[in-house]
């Protein structure tokens, strides 16, 4: 008798346990198949806006990325706005697949992104129809080309984001910003002349809470996307999680014309962002002060992921 209690006594926390999995994969499942069902009927409405309105197709994605975000379980506490009547540059700290759905849902915008990112099967899609801008690090005449398209977004009254760290993180920190990335959006002489009233905003982006329980740094990687990650595994996991609580704070507009090169750009906008995600990190409200830590060595050469080299023939 006394075994027969021993045994159901370990046997029990096991089916717990077993529960406790097949509610998360049900839960994956469920967020999977809703993805796939809101997705795939809207691309072709997307692909006709692009040719039909360029205004409609501009929006139609933040519509889009709202509802995805309810999905995945994503609740956004956002501080501040990002300006919708002129051109804006959003700098933004880059730590997980996620802040693609994020920003998304904060505004209408368009994405920079490398050149790898537009030749992954699955991803390379949804990020022609968002109307992504690629760039070619590896080629320094790629620069120019790109500069002339954000230019002309800008110019058209778009929205653009740039991931300026040139990678994304663990979440935890906020890398050096590159002063190269801005290049493209602060060429020499370009600016004023090309958009009038263009003015940068950062954003800030923290995950900090999952079901409601804060997430701890060793625990934060479940959300963040970084190192040598694959990103389906990772997808996967983060959907079977539940929901998750995502802080996000938009600096003040900045017009474009105020800085004197992109290196002045870079300086303000790594310092404003590096502020604004310790604030969110301890828990302070915006406006209080905080001493972050400056990197002492300058960032060094963006990495390719041994994901992206390898995810060229794969679906996403």
């Amino acid at each position: 008798m006394r075994w027969s209690s021993h045994c159901r006594s370990i046997a029990e926390p096991r089916r717990d346990r077993q529960s406790e999995a097949d509610v998360s994969r049900l839960r994956g499942a469920a967020v999977l198949a809703g993805f796939a069902g809101l997705t795939v009927p809207l691309l072709p409405v997307q692909a006709a806006l692009l040719r039909l309105s360029p205004r409609l197709a501009r929006r139609f994605p933040h519509w889009y990325h709202r509802r995805v975000a309810r999905l995945l379980g994503l609740r956004l506490e956002i501080a501040g706005a990002v300006r919708r009547d002129c051109p804006v540059l959003l700098v933004a700290n880059h730590s997980s697949w996620l802040d693609i759905v994020v920003l998304s849902a904060l505004a209408p915008v368009s994405f920079v992104a490398k050149r790898e990112v537009g030749s992954w099967p699955g991803v390379r899609t949804l990020a022609h129809l968002q109307r992504t801008v690629f760039v070619d690090r590896e080629r320094r005449t790629a620069v120019g080309e790109t500069a002339n398209e954000i230019i002309d977004r800008l110019a058209a009254g778009d929205a653009i984001v740039l991931f300026a760290e040139g990678t994304s993180s663990d979440g935890n920190r906020v890398l050096p910003f590159r002063t190269s990335l801005f290049a493209a959006a602060k060429p020499p002489a370009r600016v004023a002349g090309g958009v009038p009233g263009a003015v940068v905003q950062t954003v800030s982006i923290v995950y900090k809470r999952l079901h409601g329980v804060p997430l701890t740094r060793a625990e934060r990687p479940l959300t963040g996307w970084y190192g040598d990650m694959d990103l389906p595994p990772h997808a996967w996991e983060l959907l079977k999680a539940g929901p998750v609580d995502v802080s996000i704070t938009v600096g003040e507009p900045v017009p474009l014309d105020d800085f004197a090169d992109r290196k002045a750009l870079a300086r303000h906008s790594e310092n404003e962002v590096r502020a604004n995600v310790l604030r969110l990190l301890r828990g302070l409200p915006p406006g209080i002060a905080v001493e972050p830590v400056q990197p002492s060595e300058p960032p060094p050469p963006p990495r390719k992921r041994r994901a992206d080299a390898e995810r060229g023939g794969r679906m996403v």
